[in-house]
């Protein structure tokens, strides 16, 4: 098969569409990471998702629809849910809800739930209405890779098994949505992001994060969310976190840089001076920062054959939880706790 990367014209994004209507297979940007769309209601078009991704079959999607009205077919919707797509969509929090028969069981890994967005992203939008469709979407990369956030990523991962790419620039966050199951009494996020804790509890007065946001699953124990079960976000590299004060960190990982050639660090802003002339790739000053750069770094790695990488953690808190939930599961809970 061969791969078109176009630019995402009106024209463009109305040939994607009409891909979509046929059961084909589109990327596409959103303003977290690209997106791999099929068909929601398509059963064997999401089939093909997950044949082109390599993906687990037990690892729910997200639907992404053009306007409220469309979840209200999709899911039972509620007035907790109402509060916070009007606070929230277009943007990057997915809900979790009970779903509708309509909803394929492939779309939510047989789950009765199903977990809706409504991206902020004009490119997005425009297919999803050219579409007239809503259209399951997992980040469009090779499954357990770091997800896409250029074309040329996606390009990369998924070339000769999908026939079109739209390419609508880098994406602003970074970092897939926020996931809020809204089925229980207090409202639960199973996968943190751009969407801060902090700021749910100022629209619906209560909200709390998972335990398994920065635990493996246990054996047994269901994936609710995309990322939470298999490898996910990894580079080729190994990768090992530093947790701990500023200046042990990075003599921890002076001395395990140079003991090995070749090892690559990942540093905040304010930090780099502590790491002297060694190769250190730039975090930037904050969260925001961090959350843009971080699987674009590790495409880099992955394309210089970097084999070893130390990174800095960022506290857990706001934006930072979503970094730190990235991380951990990237390194595969590889963490070495410094005084």
């Amino acid at each position: 098969m061969n791969t078109q990367l176009l630019e995402a014209s009106d024209l463009n994004i109305i040939q994607a569409a009409r891909l979509l209507q046929v059961g084909q297979l589109v990327a596409f940007p959103t303003e977290t990471v690209y997106g791999l769309g099929a068909n929601a209601l398509d059963a064997q078009a999401v089939k093909n998702i997950f044949a082109a991704k390599q993906r687990p079959a037990d690892n729910p999607l997200i639907v992404h629809i053009g306007e409220t009205a469309q979840a209200q077919a999709l899911c039972h919707w509620t007035e907790t849910a109402r509060l916070l797509a009007d606070a929230f969509w277009p943007g990057p929090l997915t809900l979790v809800l009970q779903k509708k028969s309509i909803v394929p069981d492939i779309v939510t890994a047989g789950l009765s739930s199903v977990a809706i967005r409504m991206p902020g992203h004009a490119v997005a939008i425009k297919l999803i209405q050219a579409a007239s469709l809503p259209i399951a979407a997992p980040s469009a990369n090779s499954s357990g890779h770091p997800s896409p956030t250029m074309a040329q990523h996606v390009l990369d991962d998924l070339r000769g098994r999908i026939p079109l790419i739209l390419d609508g620039g880098r994406c602003q966050v970074g970092l897939e949505s926020t996931v809020l199951d809204l089925q229980d009494r207090v409202p639960t996020i199973l996968r943190p992001g751009a969407v801060t804790p902090e700021q749910i509890v100022l629209i619906i007065g209560d909200c709390r994060v998972a335990d398994s946001v920065m635990r493996p699953l246990r054996p047994g124990e269901p994936a609710l969310s995309p990322g939470m079960r298999h490898r996910h976000y990894a580079p080729k590299a190994r990768l090992t976190l530093v947790e701990g004060g500023k200046e042990a960190v990075a003599r921890e990982i002076c001395q395990a840089y140079d003991a090995a050639p070749g090892t690559r660090i990942m540093a905040m802003h304010d930090h780099l001076p502590l790491y002297g002339q060694r190769l250190v790739d730039d975090l930037g000053p904050d969260a925001i920062a961090a959350a843009q750069r971080l699987f674009y770094l590790l495409r880099v790695y992955d394309e210089q054959n970097v084999t070893q990488i130390y990174s800095e953690t960022l506290p857990p808190t706001g934006l930072g939880l979503a970094v730190m939930n990235r991380l951990t599961r990237a390194a595969k809970f590889d963490i070495i706790h410094t005084g």
